[in-house]
């Protein structure tokens, strides 16, 4: 089939496990992939240049600004940002093969919805809970954040937004102990990125925060459907939720102390 005029860019950092099944997937629609590497030591490299991609290398600034560099290496004016865990299912390349069947497609901007698989599932439970951010989206239109913990893309004033029936698949999950490793990343950055911003995160936050992420993961988002497994990955959630408070109200006293020393 022919490819459509959009690039797909994706941001990676040793993914050479899993980049084959995104970039498999995303092949047939574009003649512009580009993969953003952070600096790769277990031959994601390789691999995506194995499947056609571009491969660039950017050192890590945080997510909005590595996926604005990927916007800027991009020679379509429409976008499709994946994460180097996801995998558009056929329906959901069907729908964007059809947005492009007869010219433009109508909007400037499409939701995706992710569903997460978690190892041992061959595809998302029929009751798993779904984001859908904007992931297709006309370079003109909207670019991504350029904050360094979130990845959303901001669209200018009136840009029509759509979204398509298709699921990215997300296996975002190689084994809790991975899980709880990321996580741990995460929270430092959005530690960071709360003392940079002078947010006061308030004390009692450290006690209410990780009840209160477990019952928005385990019944809110619904991973009580997902049997024992649901159970621990939505104790890995609440962890890293309450882990970003805490070290959020560590670094606000340690920076009151050093303030009091000079």
């Amino acid at each position: 089939m022919a490819t459509l005029p959009l690039s797909v860019f994706v941001i990676a950092r040793d993914e050479a496990d899993r980049l084959p099944r995104v970039l498999e997937a995303a092949a047939g629609l574009s003649d512009d992939i580009v993969l953003v590497d952070s600096g790769s030591t277990d031959g994601t490299q390789v691999v995506a240049a194995g499947f056609g991609a571009r491969v660039l290398h950017n050192d890590w600034h945080g997510y909005g600004l590595q996926k604005r560099f990927g916007e800027e290496q991009c020679r379509h004016n429409w976008l499709l940002n994946l994460d180097a865990d996801e995998v558009m299912s056929p329906e959901l390349v069907a729908d964007i093969r059809a947005l492009f069947a007869n010219g433009e497609p109508a909007a400037d901007a499409y939701e995706l919805r992710i569903a997460e698989v978690f190892p041992g599932e061959g595809r998302p439970h029929s009751w798993a809970y779904t984001l859908a951010p904007v992931r297709l989206y006309r370079k003109d239109k909207g670019r991504y954040s350029a904050s360094p913990v979130h990845d959303r893309v901001d669209l200018m004033p009136g840009a029509r937004v759509a979204r398509l029936k298709g699921v990215i698949l997300h296996f975002s999950v190689r084994s809790l102990g991975n899980q709880l490793a990321k996580l741990n990343f995460y929270s430092d950055q959005q530690a960071d990125d709360l003392i940079a911003r002078d947010v006061r995160v308030p004390v009692w936050r450290v006690f209410a925060e990780f009840p209160a992420a477990f019952f928005k993961a385990y019944v809110m988002r619904r991973h009580f459907v997902r049997g024992l497994y649901g159970f621990m990955t939505a104790m890995n959630f609440a962890f890293y939720r309450w882990l970003r408070i805490a070290k959020a109200v560590e670094r606000q006293r340690l920076g009151v102390r050093e303030r009091q020393k000079r």
